[in-house]
């Protein structure tokens, strides 16, 4: 296990929320290597107690750390300040990593900057064996994850030394599935279906995530990605990917990867002649949304501070789908997320072809037991394992991540030209009525 980590973007919200807590109860579980060094680097121009004061803040708002691992962590951090457009910013932050093995290095950072970065970590040298991690989206479309592909080649020289992260399958309702998969079990089983896991039972699945949440200060992101990108074209399609694809040939990761590649190379449009039938988008105008067991008046996602509306950014994203195979010949996948919703909803419903109502099933972390990390902590401490050990359960291959793409291209070109109208609803009310 790499015993080295560079964190990148470490003052974000990423980093913030979700990858330094998942740190702390790594080492409180003693899931990290005992010496685990991490240099976090960003722009401001902090020293170590700074940061270890920064650290320690977003970790006390985050709450529930086990005893002590808040601590445990903050020894380990060390900080550098950190520019994408000066690769000397970056050496430096890799040779601040005490010792001379492996690195890992981890993008938390808008995909923006994932070029200039890549380049100045190929330009620093890192160590045989390093590793390279990159959240999602991975690229703007088919051309832009082509290119980040080429670049990740020439950076990390095997496929294998690259993570594609994608949380959602670290999510512990997916590990499920991954572990069906794996010991060749019956999928049938949970959803209420007469004969299998087929078209001959399954009239629909749907693969929804819905919040309640508004653009909670993130237009710098957001407005340059949307609904579609930033949650249906990776984290949905993934779990459909994972529910409709057939079982491995073997338990092991590559079969894994071979797997999925050949259900996402099965997946179109459910008309192909016509996406606008098979596609919808909106976003949320003036409303109200819950917030803590009250209410708040809310702006227009047009409206809101740092939003282009020329852009046309959608909120709500929904795509009829079809898999192009004898098992599922007649079956409708439905994907669909929004923000500023009347409720918070992530999870699967099965529709079965006999009478009776959709079996739903929800992605989000169960009631965990003493010494677990709650929610999405447990999805990212699954990334982190897989980043530092090497392995690719919670990773997305190159050649995925390009037929993901490929997949939704004709609705990015039917937005594009405008033969989809851009709906609206109001914050805290529910999206227009779902495609039929």
């Amino acid at each position: 296990m790499i015993d080295r980590l560079l964190l990148l973007g470490a003052t974000g919200d990423l980093a913030g929320r979700f990858l330094l807590p998942a740190l702390a109860w790594l080492t409180a579980a003693g899931r990290v290597p005992d010496d685990l060094q991490v240099v976090g680097a960003a722009a401001q121009d902090w020293d170590d107690e700074t940061f270890r004061a920064h650290v320690a803040g977003r970790s006390a708002a985050a709450g529930e750390l086990p005893d002590d691992a808040g601590r445990a962590l903050l020894a380990r951090l060390r900080y550098r300040r950190f520019d994408a457009g000066d690769p000397a910013t970056v050496a430096a932050a890799v040779a601040a990593l005490p010792g001379d093995g492996p690195v890992a290095a981890y993008l938390a950072l808008p995909p923006a900057l994932f070029p200039a970065t890549l380049r100045a970590l190929g330009a620093a040298g890192l160590p045989p064996g390093s590793r390279i991690a990159v959240e999602k989206p991975f690229g703007a479309d088919l051309a832009g994850a082509v290119a980040l592909d080429a670049l990740l080649a020439e950076v990390a020289g095997d496929e294998r030394a690259v993570t594609r992260v994608d949380h959602f399958l670290g999510m512990s309702v997916v590990q499920e599935l991954l572990g069906r998969h794996a010991a060749g079990g019956d999928l049938t089983t949970g959803w209420d279906l007469a004969t299998g896991w087929d078209s001959r039972s399954v009239e629909e699945v749907e693969v929804v995530w819905e919040e309640t949440l508004g653009l909670e200060g993130r237009a710098d992101f957001y407005d340059r990605t949307g609904a579609l990108r930033d949650v249906l074209q990776n984290h949905l399609l993934q779990v459909l990917v994972l529910l409709a694809m057939e079982q491995p040939a073997d338990g092991g990761e590559q079969a894994l990867h071979a797997a999925k590649l050949d259900l996402l190379r099965s997946l179109r449009l459910a008309d192909p002649t016509d996406p606008a039938a098979c596609t919808r988008r909106a976003r949320y105008t003036a409303g109200t949304l819950a917030a803590g067991g009250a209410s708040a008046a809310v702006p227009g996602y047009a409206d809101e501070d740092g939003v282009d509306p020329a852009r046309g950014t959608e909120t709500y994203a929904e795509v009829l789908l079809a898999v192009d195979t004898p098992r599922w010949a007649g079956t409708r996948f439905r994907l669909r997320t929004g923000k500023a919703m009347p409720a918070s909803r992530k999870g699967v419903a099965v529709h079965p072809r006999t009478a009776g109502p959709p079996r739903w099933t929800p992605l989000e972390e169960p009631e965990r037991g003493t010494g677990a990390a709650p929610g999405e902590l447990a999805a990212y401490c699954r990334v982190l394992t897989d980043v530092l050990a090497g392995g690719s359960v919670t990773s997305v291959s190159g050649p995925e991540a390009e037929e993901a793409w490929r997949v939704v291209e004709p609705v990015l070109a039917a937005w594009a030209a405008g033969t989809v109208p851009l709906l609206g609803h109001p914050a805290g009310t529910a999206a227009p009525p779902p495609l039929r």
